[in-house]
């Protein structure tokens, strides 16, 4: 009767113990790379934008999604910005890389530093020959253009959920 009190005992204690909530995210990760970082600290891409008006270069930590990754290597990934635009991410000293192709539609934590520049021709070509884009797109790229850097010191792939919706027709 003891033993059966104590077990009671304790499971009823261990029942009403507070459960930890953990900040992070629960969706499938995929894969992370570079430094370990947690979402403890993210802010918005809005939110980043904002800072960049005040600032060239700030550090900060963001989540996106990702719209294409290099297909030769890993080496870059674009993330989609809230105005349809889209934020070329490389990793920092180039001491990682990402999964080559499957990635677009999932979202990205990145932490690194992010910076307003302006890529020349020959740099937007060889991302398009990277990204295995046609010759004629690669040829058309004739212009400069300004656009957000974000150099990651790490990443955490999220495999985005898609509900699959299933028909009742009979």
């Amino acid at each position: 009767m003891k033993k059966f009190m104590f077990l009671s005992f304790a499971l009823l204690a261990f029942a009403c113990s507070p459960q930890q909530k953990s900040e992070e995210n629960t969706a499938e990760i995929v894969g992370k790379y570079g430094a370990e970082i947690s979402e403890t600290g993210m802010i918005s891409v809005d939110d980043m934008v904002a800072k960049l008006s005040e600032s060239d270069s700030i550090m900060v930590k963001v989540k996106g999604e990702i719209t294409a990754t290099c297909a030769m290597k890993g080496c870059w990934m674009n993330l989609v910005m809230p105005n349809g635009e889209e934020m070329r991410v490389t990793f920092k000293d180039y001491a990682f890389f990402v999964p080559k192709e499957g990635m677009e539609g999932n979202e990205a934590l990145i932490e690194g530093v992010v910076t307003r520049t302006v890529t020349d021709v020959e740099t937007l070509r060889h991302y398009a020959e990277d990204a295995g884009k046609p010759q004629s797109i690669i040829d058309a790229i004739t212009e400069a253009k300004e656009e957000l850097a974000f150099e990651a010191s790490g990443v955490i792939i999220y495999k985005t959920q898609v509900e699959e919706q299933t028909s009742t027709t009979e």
